[in-house]
């Protein structure tokens, strides 16, 4: 069973040039906009440096950039697994944007708006919602916020799976979004979620299109999944050597030593100086 949230099939699918349609339908499904409100139109800035480490069978994470048609910049990233550092590591992201994109001598009513959209499998932020939004609000009147430039989505698929076993509300555009993301998604509720949403239909299609590959192209898929399986059995691994030799001053030795493309016998041969 292939997943829609693997970083390299999500890219695929809502990243590229040609993938106006889903990527905009599902950008109007976050942001609600509906009717006349709806966003016409998304320019996608491909993120074709990272390509070669995923074709080479590294792990790395895809995010999908785009440009709305008022300079608003969005990003979309699918974060699966639990590393404890989801609210600073969005705000390092969104000062990253800034930073590249204010030049010098530029004023900074020149920075666009930031919309940061994060699709995450594990129970993030503690809100009672599967959907949540966060603005910099000031603390005691609630309704004042400092700026509109900022607007950080959490799409909590744990809280999803909760909320579906109660009630489905296929009448709410992100909750067919997430019917489709879903892997597990009974085959007759995935046809009805696709039926009432021609994006998410031009998705499906993409999506079936990208899994009926060639064997070279499939290969390439099935090393980035192992590659981050294997990455974690290394830490694990690396780390339990450590330990049991007494050879580490800490963690972060070796973490440094694996980012550095070492393999775990290098490392071993480098604590045993």
């Amino acid at each position: 069973m292939y997943d829609p949230l693997n970083n390299f099939l999500f890219y695929k699918i809502f990243g590229e040039k040609g993938d106006e349609i889903q990527l905009l339908g599902f950008i109007n499904a976050v942001l609600g906009k509906t009717g006349d409100n709806k966003l016409a139109s998304v320019e996608i800035l491909e993120n074709k440096s990272f390509m070669a480490d995923i074709m080479g069978g590294k792990s790395c994470v895809l995010d999908v950039r785009a440009k709305l048609k008022n300079g608003a910049m969005v990003n979309i990233e699918v974060q699966l697994r639990d590393n404890h550092n989801m609210n600073r590591r969005s705000l390092f992201y969104m000062s990253r944007e800034y930073d590249i994109r204010l030049k010098a001598g530029q004023d900074y009513i020149e920075l666009p708006d930031l919309i940061a959209i994060n699709i995450i499998n594990f129970d993030f932020p503690s809100t009672k919602n599967f959907h949540s939004c966060f603005h910099l609000r000031e603390d005691t009147e609630r309704e004042i916020i400092l700026t509109n430039a900022l607007e950080i989505h959490y799409i909590n698929m744990v809280k999803y799976r909760k909320q579906l076993k109660n009630k489905q509300e296929f009448d709410d555009p992100l909750f067919r979004w997430l019917t489709w993301f879903n892997k597990d998604s009974p085959p007759e509720i995935l046809e009805e979620v696709v039926k009432m949403d021609s994006a998410i239909q031009t998705a499906d299609e993409r999506f079936k299109h990208i899994t009926d590959i060639s064997e070279d192209e499939w290969l390439s898929y099935y090393n980035h999944i192992i590659a981050r399986w294997d990455r974690a059995s290394e830490i694990r691994y690396a780390r339990d050597e450590g330990h049991s030799e007494g050879r580490l001053e800490g963690q972060n030795e070796i973490f440094d030593l694996l980012s550095q493309g070492l393999s775990i016998e290098e490392i071993k041969s480098r604590l045993k100086r």
